[in-house]
């Protein structure tokens, strides 16, 4: 059988052997708004568990728009046009409006990518500025969470007189959900505050994962924050396998952000009757498959529905590399996944983005990964506790020779955007 995995911006068409193929797992069915401008535009005037949005912007001297930066696929532009002009219609004016993107702790986003986000005509007539986590001086400190998290949140929006979010709700691999509160921590949070709520205190919590909410400790303390530094207004949408827009829900920080996942839980579930040997993803194409630290939530998203010993194998493009250089540090320090997830037990340890090297551990303890990619060499991706493979077809190839015949294999064409679970 003939499959087309997200792949870069272009995909992937990768030849599986049809007899061994038990499930190829995929969004459910469901149309597209007709008119998403309209959508956004009835959201912002009757929200979920606010006034709306023209209301709330009376009598405020300015307002903070966070955004999501280059690494997600948020429809910008089509929730920011209404937005902003609802904002002036209410007095805030033009100058008196920051867009804020919501870097967390990637690298900044330059004029082109912020034209390809938010549209060129909002980027040369808007105050748009990145978000630097790493300059604990351009933060506001704002007391500590109950688990101990201490919150340093950008100052640009502690102080704005309006605080509103925007964002795409999808299934996360820590968090269980993106959206919401994810655009406040770890968005624009310090890594002061970030080291902490991305630690193994809460990361190895078992219910620390793709879809789940209830008992999560990293959905439930980032959700805390958000609600301790204020959020008045939040927009996010629901987009399918093609980026068309599903749905849109607007309002209350909790209360929206609840009545999307709801929405997604339903659109992006998908299931084999058991664990299969062989996986075969991807990390769901551009942007979100660009480094190697991005990467990863195509390997964890594999998780629910791969044996203990099995294989995952991941088509990635990895067009900008493995990622930061604190990232490519913990490769350079640690000589196995064993010995870092010893040491970042141990307290003492501690480099950024060493939460994504701790959920790759989490999927080498369980199954084999076979990574394949035109964007980084072999000898690169050997030294990143993965193995290489010229192609998904050779990659299968071996397992099947592995496993024997009776080879199972399931396949999530685009990889993390599907919650994948067995029945």
């Amino acid at each position: 059988m003939r499959v087309k995995l997200e792949y870069g911006r272009t995909g992937l068409e990768v030849e599986l052997p049809d007899e061994r193929v038990v499930r190829t797992l995929t969004y459910k069915d469901a149309a597209p708004l007709d008119d998403a401008a309209a959508a956004v535009a009835a959201c912002l005037q009757s929200p979920n568990g606010t006034a709306p949005l023209a209301e709330l912007a009376q009598g405020r001297r300015d307002a903070c728009i966070v955004v999501s930066d280059i690494t997600r696929p948020v429809p910008n532009e089509l929730i920011l046009r209404p937005m902003l002009a609802t904002l002036e219609a209410s007095g805030i004016a033009r100058d008196k409006i920051v867009i804020l993107v919501a870097t967390g702790l990637h690298r900044p986003n330059d004029r082109d990518e912020l034209v390809e986000m938010l549209g060129e005509e909002i980027v040369d007539t808007y105050r748009i500025e990145n978000h630097y986590g790493k300059r604990l001086d351009e933060h506001t400190y704002c007391g500590e969470s109950p688990r101990g998290v201490p919150i340093w949140i950008d100052s640009r929006y502690v102080d704005a007189d309006l605080k509103i979010t925007t964002g795409l709700i999808e299934p996360h691999l820590m968090a269980g959900y993106s959206g919401g509160r994810k655009l406040i921590c770890p968005g624009i949070a310090a890594l002061e505050t970030v080291k902490i709520w991305h630690g193994p205190t809460f990361l190895e919590h078992p219910r620390a994962d793709c879809g789940i909410l209830d008992g999560n400790p990293v959905h439930e303390e980032n959700t805390w924050i958000g609600r301790h530094v204020g959020c008045d207004f939040i927009v996010n949408t629901v987009i399918d396998a093609e980026r068309r827009v599903l749905k849109v829900v607007a309002g209350d920080m909790v209360s929206a952000f609840e009545e999307g996942v709801a929405f997604v839980r339903e659109v992006v579930t998908d299931r084999v009757s058991e664990p299969v040997d062989v996986v075969v993803t991807s990390s769901a194409g551009y942007p979100l498959d660009t480094t190697f630290y991005q990467a990863v939530k195509g390997l964890v998203g594999a998780l629910g529905v791969v044996k203990e010993g099995g294989t995952i194998v991941m088509a990635a493009s990895l067009s900008e590399g493995i990622g930061s250089p604190e990232f490519q540090q913990l490769f350079d320090e640690n000589t196995s996944l064993e010995a870092f997830v010893e040491r970042i037990m141990g307290k003492d340890y501690f480099v950024m983005d060493q939460w994504q090297l701790e959920e790759l551990a989490k999927v080498c303890r369980k199954a084999k990964v076979k990574i394949v990619s035109d964007g980084l060499d072999h000898a690169t991706l050997d030294r990143l506790f993965v193995e290489t493979a010229e192609s998904v077809e050779a990659a299968v190839a071996a397992s099947i020779a592995e496993y024997g015949p009776e080879t199972t294999i399931a396949v999530i064409p685009k990889g993390p955007y599907v919650l994948a679970q067995t029945a």
